[in-house]
């Protein structure tokens, strides 16, 4: 089975999940440096959620509920943040997990897990 970065298996994730009754969203972020009218730089900008939110996040139709899917490749690790996201999540009982494949984004939704991934 040919390996694939965490972008296209996002991008893979986006559409299966939108086909199964899921509305799904990729979380966006950024930095923007800010300058004054001379150019020199005031500040950076961060635009996006707080470090460590899962990359993907949605609603399943059927049922209301809300889940949040970190993705990686075979050999990604999550970061301390992600894991204190996670820590977070796995305490109000969310629905989320880590997804290296489709098929773990299906099950993670599917079978509502909580916290999928972040043993292994």
């Amino acid at each position: 089975m040919p390996k694939h970065d965490e972008h296209y298996i996002q991008n893979q994730i986006l559409v299966a999940l939108s086909a199964n009754g899921c509305d799904i969203y990729r979380i966006n972020v950024g930095k923007v440096p800010v300058r004054d009218n001379t150019g020199k730089l005031i500040r950076i900008f961060r635009a996006g959620p707080p470090n460590g939110h899962p990359d993907l996040y949605g609603f399943i139709h059927k049922t209301h509920e809300i889940f949040y899917i970190e993705v990686k490749d075979d050999k990604g690790k999550p970061r301390p943040d992600q894991i204190r996201f996670h820590e977070h999540l796995q305490k109000i009982g969310v629905i989320h997990g880590i997804a290296r494949s489709v098929d773990d984004a299906l099950r993670i939704v599917k079978n509502r897990e909580v916290g999928y991934g972040f043993d292994s």
